[in-house]
């Protein structure tokens, strides 16, 4: 895939929203019914195994969904997403972080999440 401009990773990270949203709560139906099924663990209004499956399944299809962006999935708990792009030059990724209310970070590529700086609007 090709590089982001900050305008069209700020509107592809607004399409993603419902599938990000989504995926957020799968896994915490996906890490309680993991422990339901641990020995020792509590039984859960979730469902058993069948359910457990078909959640990793849907976690596994909305990933997709976001690599297929271009956008590079980098973290799961927390989510962490990064879209590649060029500032003034320099290969940067355009960083989320579940919790951000908008795009408003990067960090080169080779300093990783460590070099993170707000974006200037």
């Amino acid at each position: 895939m090709g590089l982001f401009t900050v305008d069209q990773a700020r509107a592809e990270l607004a399409h993603l929203m419902p599938v990000l949203d989504e995926l957020v709560a799968l896994r915490a139906d996906a890490a309680e019914l993991a422990s339901s099924l641990s020995p020792g663990g509590r039984p859960t209004a979730l469902g058993g195994m069948p359910e457990w499956k078909a959640a990793q399944a849907r976690l596994d299809e909305l990933m997709t969904l976001v690599q297929e962006t271009g956008a590079e999935l980098k973290g799961f708990a927390p989510l962490l997403i990064d879209f590649p792009a060029d500032l003034d030059g320099v290969p940067v990724l355009l960083c989320w972080l579940e919790g951000d209310q908008e795009l408003g970070w990067y960090h080169r590529d080779d300093l990783g999440f460590a070099g993170r700086r707000r974006l200037g609007n």
